[in-house]
């Protein structure tokens, strides 16, 4: 890749984004564009088009999508499945239509069946049920990792795809409802500390197991495969390895220092029982990370102490 060429971001300013960004910055890439949503609607396809025309990006990392924890999933299922179809398939098309030589598509490790064999590997696709709770989310990746395929196999493009498992890290959102599990957690756990309090409250039973990866591998990672990789696989990106919602808590509990106790809130769901990813096609590519979890953890507890005051808003 030449190190001028043009690279559009969708998605540059969210955690993910804005990581890869930084990545290929790092490796001296500096010709990278991209809006914030306010100035361009990924969801309208006039606006897409109109900013591909305009600007006539070479390669695409397709970072953009609506995200949260189970909550929200809930809360708004429609909403997950219309605004990640729409992304999709607006960015995907475009790139087609405007000659983008390469496009990385960043999906989900909740593409995989709720009961899928661990550790999920990636001919695990579409062998079973998703997990209820993510499921709009869940059916509109799947619809995009296939839309990347099928536009390879039909217009002979370049679009790669990549399924990562929970991510974390700077740049997280913090926010009560949307949050993943790491950022939900340390919020809560410092929240508790500041006020004092005895406990706090978890989500589910604390048994369901998840893989969790810092944001910068997972940048590495993404840059590692859309420079060394063509072809019409998808790889799952992870570290292989997994850790229950209890030990994780302790993990943050620790880090943060919070001194009280944990309640688990039995009524509430837990989401897939496990989501460990099988890792070897990424290794056999010559990657692999190298953040541990409690390091990852320390880096994004520091970073949320420089960015948020003690009301937990924004700094």
């Amino acid at each position: 890749m030449d190190k001028n060429a043009k690279i559009f971001i969708a998605g540059r300013k969210g955690m993910v984004g804005s990581s890869i960004e930084k990545e290929f910055r790092k490796r001296g890439y500096a010709n990278i564009i991209g809006l914030r949503s306010r100035d361009l609607d990924l969801k309208r396809q006039a606006e897409v088009e109109d900013y591909f025309e305009a600007e006539c990006p070479e390669y695409v990392v397709l970072a953009a999508a609506k995200v949260g924890g189970i909550m929200a999933n809930l809360q708004s299922p429609a909403e997950f499945i219309y605004d990640n179809l729409a992304i999709q398939n607006n960015v995907i098309h475009s790139s087609y239509k405007y000659k983008v030589k390469k496009l990385l598509f960043l999906a989900s490790s909740c593409v995989y069946p709720r009961l899928s064999p661990q550790p999920m590997k990636e001919e695990y696709l579409l062998d079973g049920k998703v997990e209820p709770t993510n499921e709009g989310y869940a059916i509109a990746k799947i619809a995009g990792l296939k839309m990347c395929q099928m536009y390879n196999k039909q217009y002979d493009t370049n679009y790669i795809s990549v399924m990562p498992c929970n991510i974390y890290g700077i740049g997280d959102n913090f926010d009560p409802e949307k949050s993943h599990v790491v950022a939900g957690l340390i919020r809560k756990f410092h929240e508790a500390k500041s006020g004092n309090k005895k406990f706090i409250q978890v989500w589910g039973t604390g048994n369901a197991r998840r893989e969790l990866m810092f944001n910068e591998d997972l940048a590495d990672a993404c840059l590692h495969l859309f420079e060394n990789y063509s072809g019409n696989e998808f790889f799952n990106i992870g570290t292989g390895e997994d850790i229950s919602i209890k030990n994780l808590a302790e993990v943050i509990k620790k880090v943060v220092g919070f001194e009280g106790y944990i309640k688990y809130d039995n009524t509430k769901p837990d989401g897939m029982p496990q989501k460990l990813m099988d890792v070897s096609k990424l290794k056999d590519a010559g990657w692999v990370y190298s953040t541990s979890l409690r390091e990852g953890i320390k880096k994004t507890y520091e970073w949320y102490l420089k960015n948020y005051d003690n009301n937990d808003i924004r700094k």
